[in-house]
């Protein structure tokens, strides 16, 4: 578990500003509300759903990506969980769907969403059960997968911040080469327009 000052700086910069993606709303009946969000791949991402109580209605929840894929539906959603690990980065929706069984109108309901993707999703309780791991081996183990999450994103932004220069240099010679184009077929346009002309005025002699 060897970490340099910079992983270690980064670390704990990320616990600082770490936080609870939480989410409480109203949804009212015969209505749907959908939450989206990008994961990157490979990343096990969990979610803790309750709705409130509202006679006369039915809720749906779905979670698919942007393929239309169904990675996790529940009908008649009042209180559960859900959890399921990216294939590739996506975009990920949540969707929350209410009907009134017989018809007619209804109250709003509460809904409660708290989503945890990657290190907050990963039961360290768990693992130190399974390896029988002493407290201070479960924290050097999570700082180990803090870190590792973060050079994994600076690496995923290095990858973007390429891509995006490659892309940007790509158009750039491309509108040189149009600039280029457009200009001599100008300068042939306006030479053409020029031996016409000159052409045209000596065959009605008023140039020699």
């Amino acid at each position: 578990m060897n970490m340099d000052l910079t992983q270690i700086t980064c670390v704990l910069t990320f616990l600082c500003f770490a936080s609870i993606d939480c989410l409480m709303f109203h949804l009212p009946a015969n209505a749907k509300k959908c939450l989206r969000e990008e994961i990157h791949k490979d990343v096990l991402v969990t979610g803790d759903y309750e709705l409130s109580d509202a006679p006369g209605q039915k809720a749906t929840l779905t979670v698919t990506d942007s393929k239309g894929h169904i990675l996790y539906t529940k009908d008649d959603a009042k209180k559960g969980k859900f959890a399921f690990t990216t294939e590739e980065y996506d975009m990920f929706e949540v969707c929350f769907q209410t009907k009134m069984v017989g018809g007619g109108h209804g109250g709003d309901r509460e809904v409660t969403l708290d989503m945890k993707h990657g290190i907050e999703a990963k039961s360290y309780d768990d693992l130190a059960k399974a390896e029988k791991l002493k407290p201070l081996e479960v924290e050097l183990r999570r700082l180990e997968d803090l870190s590792k999450s973060i050079v994994d994103d600076f690496e995923y932004m290095k990858e973007r911040e390429k891509e995006m220069r490659d892309t940007n240099e790509s158009t750039h010679s491309r509108v040189m080469y149009f600039s280029i184009f457009s200009m001599c077929c100008l300068l042939g346009l306006a030479t053409w327009q020029v031996l016409y002309l000159r052409r045209y005025f000596k065959a009605k002699k008023l140039i020699e």
